[in-house]
């Protein structure tokens, strides 16, 4: 459900500042490994300099975080976050965008919710198969047996998009 939906996006990002912090902790505990794979006594201990660099790399951060938190909401506003919610009609002002308008005008030109998912299923598998071309001998047979094919998708993604 929705409030679910909401308190995973709420609870995940202490989850991974919580491991975040507990690699961090177990780096400075142990220490960086050597990539040659031989253990030396001669180590040089970077503690109190790498947690002070820690420290003020997160207050940075931190300081960003509450900025635009506190400060930055209010010029990023758009006045339609305004308007009062009718949850059965869907605002005119609400389009998607370009890259979703084919998709978009599959659905809304048919009727049948199953079937318009279905085509839009379809012209992705189609997309699909037209970068499965891996060789010249298949992309030229393919082009031999369907010649039209480079004119015929975006003619209907056209059509689609703005005839619906």
């Amino acid at each position: 459900t929705l409030k679910r939906f909401f308190v995973l996006h709420f609870i995940f990002p202490f989850i991974a500042l919580c491991i975040v912090f507990i690699h961090i902790f177990f780096l400075h505990l142990q220490g960086s490994s050597n990539p040659l794979g031989y253990d030396t006594a001669l180590k040089i201990p970077f503690y109190p300099s790498l947690l002070c660099l820690d420290i003020k790399g997160f207050n940075n951060v931190l300081v960003l975080f509450l900025a635009q938190s506190l400060f930055g909401i209010l010029p990023l506003a758009h006045p339609d976050n305004a308007i009062v919610v009718d949850r059965y009609v869907t605002p005119l002002h609400i389009v998607p965008e370009w890259y979703f308008l084919p998709f978009y005008a599959m659905l809304k030109t048919i009727p049948n919710k199953t079937a318009g998912l279905l085509v839009m299923i379809a012209s992705l598998q189609l997309l699909f198969l037209l970068a499965e071309q891996r060789n010249l001998t298949s992309l030229i047979q393919f082009k031999f047996a369907f010649g039209a094919r480079e004119y015929s998708v975006p003619t209907i993604w056209f059509i689609c998009s703005f005839y619906a």
